[in-house]
């Protein structure tokens, strides 16, 4: 047979779950100056990695974001759901209680 590989790619805004842990352990240890040595002996300095700590912040929070609109939007659609099934229901019963006149 052939050989097939396949390959996957998705967004989603539970990824915020992994980029906060992630965030809570890197404040954790550069609150400890842990390892820090080895990147600012090596030329960077200690405003790159709380530049990047202020990055992952506002990551987190668009994810956030993105992910309450969603909610908000879903319940939207599901209000108008609601309100359509009681509207067609009214008809059917309308339309029922003019045919039993006849």
């Amino acid at each position: 047979g052939m050989d097939m590989s396949a390959t996957f790619i998705g967004n989603s805004t539970s990824i915020q779950e992994l980029f906060r842990r992630v965030n809570e352990q890197f404040t954790s240890m550069f609150r400890r100056k842990a390892f820090l040595h080895w990147y600012t002996d090596e030329g960077m300095d200690e405003m790159e990695f709380t530049e990047a700590e202020s990055n992952m912040n506002d990551l987190i929070n668009e994810y956030q974001q993105y992910q309450e609109a969603t909610a908000d939007e879903e319940l939207a659609y599901e209000g108008e759901e609601g309100a359509y099934a009681e509207e067609y229901a009214e008809e059917e019963y309308a339309e029922g209680a003019v045919e039993e006149q006849y």
